[in-house]
């Protein structure tokens, strides 16, 4: 990936850097369950080291449609999609952010996307009137999240500051705003929903990147430094993230991640359109069979203090008796985070045959904790062949 300069942000009072897959922009600036609320009512967040690439040419959006999993080849001007890179056994390699602006496709990745991807586009052009690009030591990405409708009353000034940022900083090299905006707030044409629930989490889930140019950066960070911009560290980004159980490539993935088990097919995958590489694994375990792992989302006892991390062992347990080398793994938390209003939750891939009335724990330093589970992905999810679809009630609430 292009190397970057170290971001202003990190000058911010208060500001703590990020590990892992956010290194390099912050983790929070001092009170991150503050800055959780804050983003939920319309604040911005550095996520400066993520890649950048561009598609340019006629063919642009026809060639991409022909190599991932969504159908974006009549992507309109200023449009949104999300489109997953397979592998020819429907592994997921890449989660791409799509944004046209009518003359080139803005590609967005996690940052350690960026390399790879460019590469095997790049590879991948042929004869293709396309041209490929990584532009990400030109332009950096700032998310944001504008306040919902029902909280504008009550906050209105962090969304006008916000909105204002946005309109100021972003960036319209071909007279289009280049803002991504994340559909996985509702069920996408030629998408499906797993879950089984009348009100889904991420239908208030109003996430946006927004591209501006990496000089507009330190001008940003003085605006966020006066008072006239809010903003929040990548730990409130993820809050919010699992809470409305939207799945994020550089956390839930490894090498057998195929979109079924984390119910992506919601927003990055169109079952009908033609084919492309992994397209006959997604349409055989939908149709036919079942993802051997499904996604969950896991209240956890914040009695020890102990918040488990990644990689930590989902258990069957029976209570807090059961030694940890006597139980059962089921699974692995893939993500997790003390949010502003549940408390400790995380995200975990489990067996598919693990019962949704189960007992959970999760193994983390050495104790167990206990863990409610709530079902994102069911066992029975995929063999759609002859089954006929859940509809959701109207004016049902959540369960």
């Amino acid at each position: 990936m292009t190397t970057t300069t170290a971001s202003p942000f990190l000058d911010l009072t208060g500001a703590v850097e990020a590990s892992g897959a956010d290194a390099g922009v912050a983790a929070h600036y001092g009170n991150p369950l503050r800055e959780q609320r804050l983003l939920a009512q319309g604040a911005i967040v550095d996520l400066s080291t993520r890649g950048v690439l561009t598609v340019t040419g006629p063919d642009r959006l026809s060639w991409l449609d022909s190599v991932t999993s969504q159908s974006i080849k009549g992507l309109a001007p200023g449009a949104s999609a999300e489109t997953l890179l397979l592998d020819p056994s429907g592994h997921i390699e890449h989660a791409i952010r799509v944004f046209d602006d009518g003359v080139t496709v803005w590609l967005l990745v996690d940052a350690a996307e960026a390399s790879t991807l460019f590469g095997w586009l790049d590879r991948m052009r042929f004869t293709l009137r396309v041209e490929v690009a990584d532009r990400t030591a030109e332009y950096a990405t700032i998310g944001w999240m504008p306040a919902p409708d029902a909280a504008l009353a009550a906050s209105s000034a962090a969304e006008t500051d916000g909105a204002s940022a946005v309109r100021a900083f972003a960036a319209e090299p071909n007279g289009v705003a280049l803002v991504w905006t994340d559909p996985w707030s509702s069920v996408v044409v030629g998408g499906h929903q797993y879950a089984e629930i009348d009100e889904h989490p991420g239908a208030g889930y109003t996430w946006r990147e927004v591209l501006v140019d990496r000089d507009e950066l330190p001008a940003l960070a003085s605006a966020v430094a006066r008072g006239d911009v809010e903003i929040a560290g990548t730990l409130a980004a993820e809050a919010l993230r699992i809470a409305a159980w939207r799945p994020r490539l550089a956390t839930e993935r490894d090498e057998r991640l195929i979109p079924h088990e984390v119910d992506w097919i919601r927003s990055a995958v169109h079952l009908n359109k033609g084919c492309y590489r992994g397209q006959e694994t997604v349409a055989k375990v939908h149709n036919l069979g079942h993802p051997p792992r499904r996604l969950v989302m896991l209240h956890l006892d914040g009695s020890d203090a102990v918040l488990p991390a990644p990689g930590d062992e989902v258990l069957v347990a029976s209570g807090h008796e059961v030694a940890v080398q006597d139980a059962a793994p089921v699974g692995v938390i893939t993500a997790s985070v003390v949010h502003y209003e549940l408390g400790p939750i995380a995200l975990a891939l489990v067996k598919r045959t693990t019962p949704v009335d189960a007992t959970l724990a999760v193994a983390s330093e050495g104790i167990l904790v206990a863990a409610a589970q709530e079902v994102i992905v069911p066992p029975e999810a995929g063999a759609a062949v002859g089954r006929i679809p859940r509809l959701p009630r109207l004016g049902a609430q959540r369960r």
